[in-house]
């Protein structure tokens, strides 16, 4: 008797072990970035970055996500600062809908919002402007490619908008940049 209650016990543990798989991932993604709205003081460059997630399913195929991301945009014009380039640093957060369309591959559908700034960098890396970080926010859609061992791919495309105020030494500006990203996220569940 003993024995079969403690069978019993450890095979409803493992069933929660089971149950509990796989919730959690890590996703690391490189992307390139095109702005949609372009300033009236300068005109941005496509810009690339990456943003590291952390994401949590609390629900079959609905999760909550954060992470932290690094976004770089050169500038065309010459505002009288040498090698003029923002940099936008900050957190995202949000909920993420995943399901699956076959056993290896789903769609991806998020909605979320952003707390970054840019800072505004000289050729020689020395900061001149930084906004403070102001909230914003983001949608976003892709796919995810399951390949075994609880790795994924994920191809994303992220509309990102955020309103600041950027002060520089030749002049202040409204700053409403509004950019789409594509970026291949690399996951890992457990």
């Amino acid at each position: 008797m003993k024995r079969h209650l403690l069978l019993g016990m450890l095979l409803i543990l493992l069933s929660f072990q089971v149950n509990a798989q796989e919730r959690w991932a890590v996703e690391l993604r490189p992307q390139v970035n095109f702005p949609t709205q372009q300033e009236d003081a300068f005109d941005l460059k496509t810009g690339f970055g990456f943003e590291a997630m952390v994401s949590y399913k609390f629900m079959p195929h609905l999760g909550v996500y954060a992470g932290w991301g690094w976004n770089n945009f050169q500038v065309e014009e010459d505002l009288g600062i040498d090698g003029l380039e923002f940099e936008e640093t900050g957190y995202s957060f949000g909920l993420q809908f995943i399901h699956p369309f076959t056993p290896s591959l789903s769609y991806l559908l998020g909605a979320g919002g952003i707390y970054k700034h840019f800072e505004a960098e000289d050729s020689s890396g020395d900061i001149t402007a930084d906004t403070g970080h102001e909230l914003g926010w983001e949608v976003q859609a892709g796919v995810v490619y399951s390949f075994g061992s609880g790795f994924e791919l994920r191809p994303q495309v992220i509309y990102r908008s955020l309103a600041t105020e950027l002060k520089l030494a030749t002049f202040d500006s409204d700053f409403d940049l509004q950019y789409l990203s594509i970026g291949l996220g690399v996951a890992k569940r457990f």
